[in-house]
């Protein structure tokens, strides 16, 4: 494995960990700040275990989305010197934010473990939901840098360097609106059905228990409106795809030749060699539609362009379908959830629906993985589009192969530790005599 394959692996590795504590970290406390409302009205105490349950939820993956988002800071600095040298005074401000709103959910997280019957009950549920809101905050500013490096803005590169850096035009450029509200979107529907299924795996063994019912219940609400809006903000996102970048949309939908009225394909397999897409499922028109809003618009093909700036084709788009075939699940699954909860209440814990929410656990996380490779994937060869190659950024130190191996261990280790940690929260719940069936359930 060469250095250069090695560091991308390294921080494709990094990332893909922790994309799925920050998903966490974005919505695990808005779960948590519904069920505490829930507690603070109604007085019920299956709601206040089930706020502390997911308080504890939220501390463990705080501390390791932490550790994690701290080895990707390094990482960005110690693979990517090329990278930094000149974005570092474009995009820093995004980052600077991220931090400052870190802080303010670490701080706001510590009042909310610390705080019960020391503080005001309210003052102590604002607490809880600025843990959320800046989970969500620091999500955005990170994936505004993100956007940055698919819609560079804010400078002017000449002869190598970045002159006249604007770093409010940088951060918010023209793809930070469209992303950010993706990802925002993914991480809640990724992480709401992700808890549902938890819970609707522990429903399945206790059906009685009224915890896991409750807390299946307001997983299912997040999951369902996020997974329904998702297309809406994927529709958005494509179109903004189709204008800045052509060759990734291209690459997405596997089409080589340029065409008007271009038809969407649906699974197949492209080939580079061969400049063909096999065995896939054609809609006519219905990609210039979704790209342009018009069925006759002209979509641009991989031919278009030189070789040497395609994108993996293959990759890209294999990740684009399995992404959207996740999200069409999760769709339908929570179209069926609102309607059983508006019309067939009873249906909720029948144990075949059980068993889907339990089988849609790793699809929204499948899905958030699959997009991110579509969006890193998708832009290579460049680190920042049409400005600087990713093999123009790399470190230039050998034996990037150690470091990756080493990253393995830990990412390997950590998630072992989550694991064990949550099974323990799980165990104490299901020992609770109260939930099973108890009065005050």
């Amino acid at each position: 494995m060469d250095d250069l394959l090695a560091a991308r692996s390294t921080m494709a590795l990094s990332l893909a960990f922790h994309i799925i504590f920050a998903c966490i970290g974005m919505t695990m406390p808005l779960l948590m700040v519904v069920s505490h409302w829930l507690h603070i009205k109604t007085g019920e105490n299956v709601y206040l275990k089930l706020t502390k349950a997911w308080s504890k939820g939220v501390a463990i993956f705080f501390a390791i989305g932490a550790v994690s988002g701290t080895a990707l800071s390094f990482e960005l600095g110690i693979l990517w010197p090329g990278f930094m040298e000149h974005a570092g005074a474009i995009i820093g401000m995004p980052f600077s934010w991220e931090g400052t709103a870190f802080f303010v959910e670490a701080i706001c997280l510590g009042l909310f473990l610390y705080g019960w019957n020391r503080i005001n009950k309210w003052i102590h549920w604002f607490s809880g939901l600025l843990v959320g809101l800046s989970g969500i905050a620091s999500g955005i500013f990170v994936v505004c840098a993100n956007a940055w490096m698919n819609a560079p803005a804010g400078f002017d590169w000449i002869n190598g360097q970045a002159h006249n850096i604007d770093p409010f035009a940088a951060m918010f450029n023209d793809a930070w609106v469209s992303q950010t509200l993706h990802m925002t979107i993914a991480a809640i529907e990724a992480t709401a059905f992700a808890v549902a299924g938890v819970h609707a795996f522990l429903l399945l063994k206790k059906k009685e228990n009224v915890l896991h019912k409750k807390a299946m219940i307001i997983a299912l609400w997040f999951g369902a409106v996020a997974a329904i809006a998702q297309p809406l903000s994927g529709d958005f996102s494509a179109k903004d795809v189709a204008k800045r970048q052509p060759i990734k949309l291209a690459a997405m939908e596997g089409q080589f030749e340029t065409l008007k009225g271009a038809p969407l394909t649906i699974g197949g397999i492209p080939d580079e060699k061969t400049r063909t897409t096999s065995f896939g499922i054609k809609i006519p028109h219905a990609l210039s539609f979704l790209s342009y809003g018009d069925f006759n618009a002209e979509v641009k093909g991989l031919n278009e362009f030189p070789e040497e700036h395609w994108p993996p084709v293959l990759i890209t788009h294999l990740a684009f379908q399995v992404m959207v075939g996740c999200g069409t699940v999760l769709a339908l699954v929570g179209v069926i959830f609102l309607f059983f909860q508006w019309k067939k209440k009873h249906l909720l814990l029948n144990k075949n629906f059980l068993k889907i929410i339990f089988l849609c656990t790793p699809l929204g996380f499948i899905a958030v993985e699959a997009g991110w490779i579509v969006t890193e994937v998708g832009r290579q060869p460049w680190i920042i589009y049409g400005i600087m190659k990713t093999s123009e950024a790399v470190t230039p130190v050998p034996g990037q192969a150690f470091h990756l191996a080493l990253f393995s261990i830990i990412y390997s280790a950590l998630s072992v530790i989550a694991f064990w940690l949550l099974k323990r929260q799980i165990k104490v719940l299901d020992n609770d005599p109260e939930l099973n069936g108890g009065a005050n359930a």
